[in-house]
């Protein structure tokens, strides 16, 4: 089925999870769509079935927390950062609810991590402006480089580069294969200090960036050009949440959540807004992804440990 406008449209709550008892911080789809897992302030970890749509496992961090979670490109297999103890990100499987492997090395909260698509390589950034290049195989950093401001990164969906926002107004590309030798391109944005990006997100056929902020906007960025092609806003964040924004499958359509809990969909190609999905929510949507194979997304909202934490599917 294509993402037509009318398809948009007719987006409807399918079914709603209240398993948390906290803030959830984080989800992500597995590769194939079969299954999504989120990390909580609770120190849970869920996972659920898409296609059945019910809660399948919940497993615990509570000794270190969780924090951001990533798939593997194995659906059997997430890393996550925690901040309890230390800053370690740590490499679990879900199968039998042990770590592989401890990758060691920051000693300040992780604020972006991304698994390459491709192999056993990762990527994170941590809030002492330092971004760190893994691979599972190996407990040792590959490589490091110290950046001049807060950061956000990502890596493209071919896994041949990766992309780093830095202080708000710059996109620094470095190659994989030639990591050691620094970056191969930079664009610089307009710094708006009224707000900082939040994340950074490829499109998946490569061509374009997202820079989501803790505004009121979002910048769609052409990777070849380093030109700013649209600035999405319209939505509410007077209060400066990390709304999470979103890519569909097909790299056309991008969505978001706002303060006010309604849903704001744009064609990415024109600008123009074709959908505000209203799903009666009550408090901000944070987290929001769409399903890599499946015609459906989910999203998170709630914000406090006093308000009922609800994540819930939509299609």
């Amino acid at each position: 089925m294509k993402l037509t406008d009318n398809v948009l449209h007719s987006f409807r709550v399918a079914t709603i999870f209240r398993e948390n008892s906290d803030k959830i911080n984080c989800f992500d789809f597995s590769p194939g769509g079969q299954t999504v897992i989120s990390s909580c302030d609770d120190d849970s970890i869920m996972l659920y079935d898409c296609q059945e749509g019910k809660p399948k496992r919940t497993l615990y961090s509570k000794k270190y927390c969780v924090d951001l979670i990533r798939y593997t490109h194995a659906a059997n297999t997430v890393v996550y950062s925690s901040n309890k103890i230390n800053d370690t990100i740590r490499y679990l499987s879900l199968h039998d609810n042990k770590y592989s492997r401890y990758f060691p090395g920051h000693n300040k909260k992780a604020v972006a991590l991304s698994m390459s698509p491709v192999n056993n390589a990762f990527i994170s950034g941590s809030l002492n402006k330092i971004i760190r290049l893994w691979d599972l195989r190996s407990p040792n950093c590959q490589g490091l480089m110290h950046l001049q401001g807060k950061l956000v990164c990502s890596f493209d969906p071919k896994g041949l580069i990766f992309a780093a926002g830095v202080n708000s107004e710059m996109v620094n590309l470095y190659d994989l294969r030639s990591f050691d030798k620094g970056l191969f391109a930079t664009f610089k944005m307009n710094y708006d200090r009224t707000c900082e990006w939040t994340s950074l997100k490829f499109s998946n056929d490569g061509k374009l960036i997202l820079l989501s902020t803790n505004g009121g906007f979002l910048r769609l960025v052409d990777v070849f050009k380093g030109a700013v092609l649209h600035t999405f806003g319209g939505y509410n964040n007077s209060k400066t949440f990390t709304l999470e924004a979103s890519f569909t499958p097909d790299s056309q359509v991008i969505m978001i959540g706002s303060e006010d809990g309604k849903i704001h969909v744009w064609n990415g190609e024109s600008s123009m807004k074709v959908a505000v999905l209203d799903g009666k929510h009550t408090r901000p949507i944070t987290c929001l992804q769409f399903n890599p194979k499946f015609m459906t997304f989910a999203l998170h909202w709630g914000s406090s440990r006093e308000m009922n934490n609800e994540e819930e599917a939509l299609n």
